[in-house]
């Protein structure tokens, strides 16, 4: 994990966001919303400009943040994401509509799994981004995997969680802590021994993993 002294001095280096997402990101600082962390995303949304998906799946839209970074980011681009919190999806619907990207994104709101027939429709997917409940994410890879594109990717967020997954879990104190680094532990390594993709972590923001589906081999 970068040192916070590099952490400031890199994102005193990004350009400032337009009014919209500035609002945005206090709305998520003041009432404890998680958002990606500023390198985190903007190192999501070079990886995106470079490989150009059409179509995105997010499970985890939160207030609707990254969703819209990626929609300004990717002009072509349309965007399926869940959320199940009703007041951040309430938050959502309306930061999307004050940005005029209802045509571009569209966003259900639920229990991720009771939408698989929709997001099905929906796809293929070139882009799957993971970012809800962290003890669910091997089970949110599995299901939604198989509406991946040929040579689609996967973008797991915060795989790193804070560091504690360099940790013995069973120092952990907290309780709830100690149960969800034990998860992404093993969602870390059941993900690096996939045969189907080639995954990286890249230890910016709180963690990224990258999995780019292998493909069949010609």
């Amino acid at each position: 994990m970068l040192s916070k002294e590099v952490t400031d001095y890199v994102e005193s280096l990004v350009p400032k966001r337009n009014e919209l997402l500035s609002e945005m990101e206090e709305y998520a600082k003041e009432h404890g919303v998680p958002i990606m962390e500023l390198i985190g995303i903007e190192a999501l949304l070079q990886l995106l400009r470079l490989h150009q998906p059409k179509k995105i799946l997010e499970i985890g839209t939160a207030i609707g943040y990254s969703a819209l970074r990626m929609a300004f980011a990717l002009p072509n681009a349309h965007i399926v994401t869940v959320e199940r919190d009703e007041e951040r999806y309430e938050k959502a619907v309306e930061y999307i509509e004050k940005a005029g990207c209802q045509s571009r994104i569209h966003l259900l709101f639920g229990d991720a799994f009771e939408f698989e027939k929709e997001m099905e429709e929906h796809g293929p997917y070139d882009m799957i981004f993971i970012d809800a409940a962290k003890g669910q994410y091997q089970r949110f890879f599995e299901a939604y995997e198989p509406f991946l594109s040929e040579r689609g990717m996967i973008i797991s967020d915060n795989v790193l969680f804070k560091g504690y997954v360099a940790e013995d879990p069973e120092l952990i104190e907290k309780k709830r802590v100690r149960s969800l680094t034990k998860k992404i532990q093993t969602y870390n390594q059941w993900l690096m021994a996939h045969e189907g993709y080639e995954t990286v972590i890249l230890p910016i923001g709180d963690g990224i993993a990258i999995s780019l589906k292998r493909g069949e081999e010609k």
